[in-house]
Parts: C-alpha cells; structure tokens; sequence
C-alpha cells in the first residue's frame, strides 16, 4: 500500500503517537526555559528578609548589655529591610538597607564594628548578589568605605566588573559618591583589645617555639541579609572586618561570590565562619546547588554543607539560607550565632544562642 495512503487512513493514530512524542519535549523544554530540569521554580511566597550578624558567639565572652545591643541592632536591620519590602522595593534594596544598618553598628566584625590586623587597620570586604539576573558585585581590603556594601552594589551597578580591591575600589568609591570616612571611625576599643590579647599570645607562642592555636571566635564575625520581594525574586549581601590579626592582605569568603554569598531564581545564601574552608567548598553556591539541582529540601541541603562538610574538612561556621518559596534555614554548629528574620506582619524575630527557640516563618 502506498504509505501516503497508509496515513491517510489512520489520521487519529498518528495524531496520537504524535502527542506521545511532543509531550515529554515539552515537559522538557519547559524545565530547561525555567532553569533546571530538578523542579519548577517555586511560586513566590509573601516578602520575607533574613539576616545573621555572625556565628562564633560565646557566652562567656558576651556582657549582658553586649547582647541586648546587639539584638536591639539585630531587630533595626530587620524593620530598615522590611520597610523596604513593604514599599514594594526590590529584594536588594532590603538587603543593602538591612546592612547598611547592621555595618554602622560597633556590635558586629563589619564596617564600625571591624576587627584589626596584625598592624593594626581595619580591611573591609563586602559582596552582593541579585538572585534574578546573576549580577553580582564585591569589593576587599578597603580602609575608607563607610558601608562596604554600598560600594560592592555600586561595583555591580556602575561599572563592568564583579570585583575591586584595595585603593582602587576606594578610588572608584569616590568617582562614585560613596561615603569615605577616616580610617579612625573604625577604631572601637574592644577590637582593639582584641589584637592585643592576639598579639600577646603569638608573641608567647613564638618564645616557646610551640604552635600557636587560634581560637575559633578570630575567624567569626561578619554580617549577611537575604530578602525575598513582592515578585518573588531573591538577593544576598554579606559585609565582615575579615579575622584578628590577619596578615598579607588575607581575603576570606564573604566578598567571594559563590563562597560566602549566593542567590539565584530559587535560593539565597550568606555565610559566616572560617572563610578558608567555605572558600574551599564554594558553600553558599553548592547549598544552592544541591536545591536547584538535587531538589533538595533547602533545610536539608544547608545543614549537609555547614554542619558536615564544612566540619568534616576542618572548619565551622554557619549561615543563613532563603528559598523562593519562603522557606529558611540557619545552620551554625558554633555556641551561638546572631541570627534574625521578618515577614508580613512586620514582627522582627531575633535570636542568638542555639537554645534558643525562633520561630520560623
């Protein structure tokens, strides 16, 4: 039989086989337009902003008036971010907002609050990223920049690079019109004293000719901001003084993108610990990794990152995790870490010490 005869006579069956074909293409061709063949990017959820001041918290090194300053700045950075969302802001703004905030407050290892280096400045390393379009902006080792994270999303926003370093991010800094201020703002007195102790004990370590060991707090402290906007698209901003009494220009993981900030169309990351070890492991970019490509429950892929990679390699820390569909997470297995979040209501949510119960969103 002739085979245009053959066709002609069976038009529902062919239509048939037809759509058995075309179908699982399209399923296909639409996972790959939406960006990953694991799962559908999530409906958004209700505006949502995540923030961390920094893991490595002890009690025993924490006054009573230290903490409830540091939970008051905690709760500002949470109502500065979240009026931005309630504006209909992007999720940048709120994370440049939320900290900016927590950058001019002495508490934490970032901007005001930065630690010293072996000769006694303060370097500033900073990063942002904008979940939706990829774009991302960092800056390291500047002396003179108020809020280092101005000066990062100005790097993503005003010029043709991810990166700048040193005199040249400060010279771009003043091109333009971010604040620089004298070196001497940043001087705090409890940091201060903190290089001493740390001077002290390298200078002891040297005589006795025995290895010197950090304590674990040297390498904490820095601060972070996820938000989750109206139209449902994510951003991450990390800010920190670096660690005590580093030298050679030492550069940790939160200016590094992909080390200690991330976001993409369905996650959003910040960290905060021993920047070697989340450098090594690309942390926040895997977290993400591990729900774009695994389909990993974001919960579940923080905690493999942060609490058994990370420790399994030698380091420790935490972070602070946002999914598009609103989910959260705060992994740290440190004593404590400064850690908060703010939804609809407007109700900040803050906590510091693992004990403690915060309620998730």
């Amino acid at each position: 039989m002739n085979p245009v005869h053959a066709l002609a006579r069976y038009p529902l069956r062919l239509s048939a086989c037809l759509l058995l074909v075309a179908a699982p293409l399209l399923a296909l061709a639409q996972a790959v337009t939406s960006g990953s063949g694991a799962s559908p990017v999530p409906r958004p959820a209700s505006p949502l902003l995540v923030i961390h001041g920094g893991a490595g918290v002890v009690r025993t090194g924490l006054s009573a008036q230290d903490e409830a300053d540091a939970r008051k700045a905690l709760a500002a950075a949470l109502l500065a971010g979240h009026a931005r969302l309630q504006a209909g802001e992007p999720a940048l703004d709120a994370v440049t907002a939320a900290i900016t905030v927590l950058e001019d407050a002495p508490q934490f290892n970032a901007a005001r609050g930065a630690v010293f280096t072996h000769d006694g400045r303060n370097e500033l390393d900073a990063s942002i990223m904008d979940g939706a379009s990829g774009r991302a902006g960092a800056i390291a080792g500047v002396h003179r920049v108020r809020n280092p994270i101005v000066l990062a999303r100005a790097v993503m926003e005003h010029s043709k690079h991810v990166m700048m370093v040193g005199d040249g991010a400060e010279a771009f800094a003043a091109e333009q019109g971010v604040e620089l201020v004298d070196p001497s703002y940043f001087r705090t007195e409890k940091r201060w004293q903190q290089l001493q102790h740390a001077l002290a004990a390298e200078a002891k370590a040297q005589a006795s000719n025995t290895p010197l060991e950090l304590p674990g707090k040297a390498y904490f402290g820095t601060v972070g901001a996820l938000a989750l906007d109206a139209q449902g698209k994510l951003a991450a901003g990390t800010s920190t003084g670096g660690m005590t009494n580093k030298r050679y220009g030492r550069v940790g993981d939160s200016p590094i993108i992909g080390a200690g900030t991330w976001a993409d169309g369905r996650c959003a990351v910040s960290g905060t610990g021993w920047g070697e070890f989340y450098i090594r492991a690309a942390a926040a970019h895997e977290i993400c990794a591990r729900v774009r490509l695994a389909g990993q429950p974001l919960a579940r892929a923080a905690d493999g990152v942060i609490n058994r990679d990370v420790p399994a390699a030698g380091g420790d820390g935490g972070a602070i995790a946002l999914g598009a569909d609103g989910s959260v997470a705060f992994p740290f297995n440190t004593e404590g870490m400064y850690r908060g979040w703010i939804g609809a209501d407007g109700v900040p949510h803050v906590a510091v010490f693992r004990d403690e119960a915060l309620p998730l969103p």
